[in-house]
């Protein structure tokens, strides 16, 4: 019956009784704990001086056998030599030694073409040839890698191919910056098969920095399939994809309007260009301009009406493409201008007669004069109205950007920002010019080239994109046959609205590094040119024979070359023998999964998914999984003049403050930004970057991906899964001192007969395998890494491994068979554990498991590359005794938390708890693992009261939840007050909570729209607050009391 019920005589008998058998009970406890004492003094002070001389000892037998201690130098390639004894702490450059170079030379990461084993292929997006690593390609790495090594470790054939792209522009600018800084030429000096040739050199020189790199990360790449876009067999593919387009139509010639980069003399895709909005007047360095130009204004300036009959006033932020207008554009609806529909303005430098055109889709009435000028082969909008219009098109602008023969000869030859000034000049004199203004505006930069970009027509290679557009997008889009799924489901729309809107692709480039595009021009004698697509000269020549047959001609290739998009678009085909049918391409094709960054959704993966789907005949990938854009930790884009870029090498190598600073003065940074980036430098790594290894920057990065599309990388995480490595390497080290020397683990291991300890790591193991699993297969790999970590860390360490110690802690006869099972779980918990790390911590994981022994007679693979992933076992999973553990913990927790509240000179000491059931269950529950409660909890002792028992006086209190109540004992008087206050806060939260449900389950809706099983939950909920707060009023009448006692 419950003590809130009783009649006030029947409470006065009771309390009497109480406090009798309370007395009794505490002079026990009194002597008990000063026996306890007086035992522990003795105890440590015959110990104290033996322990002292061990450790002494200890100390100079390791000074003396420091050798045993280090790992012995391993021969290139073969396998690691380990140290005797395994080092204190972890060292992450030691332990990452030497594994990767055995890895490869014993060929675990190749794939094999005839296996029956299914197959499982990741392509890796191939990085520019020019590129070192950036903590992009450390996340893409650390990624697949975890993919493909559970996937190898789960029994496929698995391929990750390794590959590098030439990177036109970028790496032709690395190189025409390397011929004037050595030779003081340009690639016209040396002419375009000289340069080529100096690019090839480069490029077996440098070039491929990064893959060497990729292996510092652990990446199991299949090397043997190294490729580059510009190799033989890929250039093979480059040239029979545009053939075989051309031939079906889709592959055209036009002229078009085009990003140009003056600075390049090229056209450049969308991706290259990067825009900077500007809201007012704001000069801006431009290459090949001493002074900077300014952007932002808006000039406005009149053309005079044919006749003399007025004026019209137009307004241009690009007051020089005046020299190319061909019209006048108003609104067909706009009164001011309807007097002068049909009629003429007349240019003020060369005379030209321009039509006023009506155009109601470019021309908004309210914006501005209301007048439009028109240059068409300059404007993007501009070139629509020219040609809904049939007007004139009008280049005034060379390939490098100066004012060509049809801008008038009074502005030949000047630059086309010297040409702004000089028209401005021009109309001022003429009485035309109308003033300026700040305007807000975006203009358009080359990421490679920093050059403002021009848009220029030009006659360039374009492939229709439209059919194979829709064949992605059902690919993606249909409801009852999806072919490929993206991954997050966010970027579904963002495809969709690519491809439903996509424009024809620009696949030609005026560089000289790339693939030569293979078309040939037939000049004839009258200058005109007719165009034969070909694989070879030789073919060319043959068909222009055939097409020109009796016509005379000389025959000349296209100096243009292929768009790199266009060959990275043939990747996952051609790494695999496309257009050969290959083994590897009936083997390994569709591969199975590609990871990219999420910003190349267009550009790179929807190009893939046309041409994979035309020329494969299938998509080219089964899933598409786009990670997170990596920020500094306050959210900001990396950027070198910010200082706030990260090198993956230098968070796995460590570096100091000054190194850093280092790095940013031999960059390429003005004083202002030097010091702006320094300050960044300071800020973020006020003491330089420790040494934190690539399995925690690996681990760090794959737990980020949970951030949807931006990744605030901060170091301090990373240091903290390095700190981890050490908690782990501890855990082994820990397990190899109770394994012994000695050990062997057995063939087999069956829960039924093991302590409750040993089942419950087994079930919880269990659970962690179920969520790694589940969440790798569904790409949310945080998660995953969250089942591993959370496993290791607060099961297995904090838990298993703590409660497990007495069974070693002396020789007890009667603990022999628990010893037994403890060092079978334990080891079985090691074994498992570092296969479920492996995927992300390819080294540690590596040596630890090495170090473990094996079963009798059993042969185990030679690496735990090429072992096998971990799987759930059904006999291991015991819901009762977690929930039991839950229990267990919860009430650990609640005592852990009472010592925090004690003085600091008392935390540490073993002090004597109280469990107080209010249910027989959990008191039986509590009784049964009193050691494990004790262990845990760094208990001297632990008495398990019921209800009808007392609560013990000079204790800290505390409710567990509604079936339990704590005590521990402290020493001194208890500030009763203050307990109080803490037992009100508590009470009043639980309030709120049972306030919060009730108004909730009280609502006129509430049985009708809430399903039953949740209804169900509240009210079992509710009835749990309730009796919490019971328990809790019962703690505060027992503290009232023993504050009126005292």
């Amino acid at each position: 019956m419950d003590s809130l019920e009783l009649t006030r005589e029947e409470l006065e008998k009771k309390k009497k009784k109480d406090e009798k058998a309370r007395e009794k009970e505490l002079k026990k406890l009194k002597a008990k704990q000063k026996a306890e004492a007086a035992k522990l003094q003795a105890q440590q002070s015959t110990t104290s001086s033996k322990s002292e001389k061990k450790k002494n000892a200890k100390r100079e037998a390791e000074e003396d056998n420091l050798e045993d201690y280090t790992d012995p130098e391993t021969p290139f390639g073969e396998k690691k030599n380990l140290s005797r004894q395994m080092a204190k702490t972890y060292n992450p450059s030691a332990v990452e030694n030497s594994w990767y170079e055995w890895w490869e030379k014993s060929n675990f990461f190749e794939a094999d073409a005839k296996s029956t084993k299914p197959p499982f292929v990741i392509v890796l997006p191939p990085p520019n040839v020019t590129g070192a690593l950036h903590i992009g390609h450390a996340l893409t790495a650390a990624i697949q890698d975890t993919i493909i090594r559970w996937k190898r470790m789960s029994g496929y054939n698995t391929l990750w191919v390794p590959g590098m792209d030439h990177a036109g522009i970028a790496t032709q600018v690395v190189v025409e910056k390397k011929l004037w800084r050595e030779m003081k030429l340009t690639r016209q000096d040396v002419g375009r098969e000289g340069f080529i040739a100096e690019v090839w050199k480069w490029k077996n020189e440098y070039g491929g920095t990064i893959l060497k790199q990729l292996r510092r990360l652990g990446a199991s790449l299949d090397w043997s399939r190294e490729c580059f876009t510009m190799d033989e067999k890929r250039s093979k593919a480059v040239t029979e994809a545009f053939v075989r387009l051309h031939k079906e139509g889709l592959i055209y010639r036009d002229i078009r309007l085009v990003n140009w980069d003056c600075v390049l003399r090229t056209a450049i895709s969308d991706i290259e260009v990067e825009p900077i909005e500007l809201s007012e007047r704001t000069p801006i360095r431009v290459p090949g301009y001493e002074k900077p130009i300014e952007f932002g204004v808006l000039t406005l300036f009149a053309y005079p009406l044919e006749g003399g009959l007025g004026e019209i006033v137009v307004a241009t932020t690009r007051v020089e493409t005046v020299l190319g207008d061909t019209a006048v554009a108003v609104h067909p609806d706009d009164p001011r201008y309807s007097h002068v529909h049909g009629k003429f303005v007349v240019h003020p430098f060369n005379g030209r007669k321009l039509p006023i055109i009506c155009d109601p889709l470019l021309v908004r009435m309210n914006v501005g004069t209301g007048a439009v000028k028109i240059t068409p082969a300059h404007d993007p909008n501009d070139f629509k109205v020219g040609k809904r219009h049939n007007l004139e098109f009008i280049n005034i602008f060379t390939d490098d950007g100066k004012i060509n023969k049809k801008g008038g000869p009074e502005f030949a030859g000047l630059p086309r920002y010297e040409a702004r000034v000089a028209v401005t000049e021009a109309l001022k004199e003429k009485g035309l010019y109308r003033g300026d203004e700040d305007y807000k505006m975006s203009i358009s930069i080359c990421s490679r080239s920093k050059d403002v970009v021009e848009p220029l027509i030009k006659p360039q290679w374009y492939v229709n994109c439209k059919s194979m557009a829709q064949q992605g997008l059902d690919a993606v889009m249909d409801d009852t046959n999806p072919k490929m799924e993206i991954i997050p489901k966010q970027y579904v729309a963002e495809w969709q609205r690519w491809l439903e809107n996509i424009h024809d692709w620009c696949i030609s480039r005026q560089l000289w590094w790339g693939h030569q595009v293979p078309a040939w021009y037939a000049m004839f004698e009258d200058d005109k040119k007719k165009w034969v697509v070909a694989r070879n000269e030789e073919d060319a020549q043959k068909e222009a024979n055939r097409i020109f047959a009796g016509k005379k001609f000389e025959l000349f290739q296209d100096p243009d070359v292929l768009d790199t998009w266009f060959s990275s678009g043939l990747f996952p085909l051609s790494v695999l023998g496309w257009p050969d049918n290959t083994e590897h391409l009936r083997a390994f094709y569709p591969t199975s999964v590609l990871e990219t960054g999420h910003d190349i959704l267009f550009f790179w993966v929807a190009r893939m998914v046309m041409l994979g789907m035309k020329l494969g005949g299938d998509i080219p990938f089964r899933k598409v999984y786009l990670h997170p854009m990596i920020r500094d930790a306050h959210g900001k884009k990396m950027s070198k003049s910010d200082g706030n870029v990260i090198d993956p090498l230098e968070v796995i190598n460590g570096i100091t403050l000054e190194n850093l600073h280092k790095r940013l003065e031999e960059g390429n940074f003005n004083p202002t930004e030097l010091k702006t980036a320094k300050e960044g430098q300071k800020k973020d790594f006020p003491k330089g970057i420790p040494e934190c290894g690539a399995d925690a920057l690996r681990f760090a990065l794959v737990s980020y991906t949970a951030q949807s599309d931006k990744i605030n990388l901060d170091i301090q995480r990373v240091v903290g899964y390095r700190q981890w490595c050490n908690k782990l390497w501890n855990a082994i080290r820990f397990a190899m001192t109770k394994l012994g020397d000695d050990y062997t683990p057995p063939a087999e291991i069956v829960p039924a007969g093991m302590p409750f300890s040993c089942k419950w790591i087994l079930s919880v193991l269990n659970k962690a395998i179920s969520k790694t699993v589940q969440s790798l297969d569904s790409c949310e790999f945080s998660d995953a890494a969250t089942a591993v970590y959370s496993w290791w860390q607060f099961q297995l360490c904090d838990v298993f491994i703590e409660v497990i110690k007495p069974y070693f802690s002396g020789n007890d006869p009667s603990l022999a068979s628990a010893r037994r099972y403890a060092q079978d779980t334990l080891w079985l918990c090691l074994d498992y554990g570092l296969r479920l790390l492996h995927p992300f911590m390819p080294f540690i994981t590596e040596e630890l498991w090495q170090r473990l022994p094996s079963k009798k007679d059993s042969l185990r693979k030679q690496s735990i590359v090429i072992s096998e992933y971990p799987s759930t076992v059904e006999c291991w999973t015991d819901d009762g005794v977690e929930s039991e553990m839950e229990m267990i913990e919860s009430v650990v927790k609640s005592l852990r938390s009472l010592r925090s509240q004690l003085a600091p000179n008392e935390r540490h000491e073993r002090r004597a708890a109280f469990v107080r059931c209010r249910k027989s269950d959990a008191c039986e529950i509590i009784k049964m693992h009193e050691l494990e409660i004790a262990t845990l909890a760094t208990l001297s002792s632990l008495n398990v009261l019921s209800e009808r028992d007392d609560a013990p006086l000079g204790c800290k209190v505390d409710v567990v939840n509604e079936a339990l109540s704590v005590f521990l004992t402290q020493k001194g008087n208890i500030d009763v007050e203050a307990e109080l206050e803490k037992l009100r806060k508590k009470m009043e939260d639980i309030q709120l909570q049972c306030d919060s449900l009730k108004k909730k389950m009280s609502a006129p809706s509430y049985q009708e729209k809430v399903p039953p099983y949740i209804r169900e939950l509240d009210d079992t909920k509710l009835a749990s607050l309730m009796q919490e707060l019971l328990s809790f009023e019962v703690a505060s009448q027992q503290l009232g009391r023993q504050s009126s006692q005292s």
